[in-house]
């Protein structure tokens, strides 16, 4: 049976590809989760035309998540960490601190989307990614200062 996929499908293909599979797996499991539908030509030029406006959508929300990248790197925050003899810091500034004294400063980001390679065991400053999806990544500036 010739199906067209709807959405990507890992072990078949991408969106909007004409394959061949067996009847039973279109019926049972395909068709159910509208991963993929028969292929007549008014369904492959529905897809089609879905497929345009997904891309559509994904560039004006791309758009959108370009400013807020540009926004956020003229973010800097500031982590306050205790530090003993020849200033070694005493813990880590992790990525859960970083997106607490976000949040303080009114930018929601989750913990998970702050890209730090390791924790932050020294003083100075650093620059921190923070994805954002869809491909588009920002950079926010961290101080690490010891506390008074």
């Amino acid at each position: 049976m010739d199906i067209v996929l709807r959405k990507d499908v890992e072990s078949l293909g991408s969106a909007g590809s004409v394959v061949h599979v067996s009847a039973g797996y279109a019926r049972n499991y395909l068709f159910p989760r509208k991963l993929a539908v028969p292929a007549t030509t008014a369904n492959m030029r529905t897809v089609a035309e879905e497929a345009k406006r997904e891309e559509i959508k994904n560039a004006r929300t791309k758009d959108k998540l370009t400013a807020v990248a540009a926004k956020l790197s003229k973010v800097a925050i500031t982590a306050t960490v205790k530090v003993g003899e020849d200033d070694k810091v005493f813990g880590s500034v992790t990525a859960l601190n970083i997106a607490e004294l976000l949040k303080e400063k009114g930018h929601d980001y989750d913990h998970r989307a702050i890209n730090l390679k390791e924790p932050i065991k020294a003083l100075g400053q650093y620059d921190v990614e923070v994805k954002l999806g869809h491909g588009v990544s920002g950079s926010i500036t961290v101080w690490v200062v010891k506390e008074d």
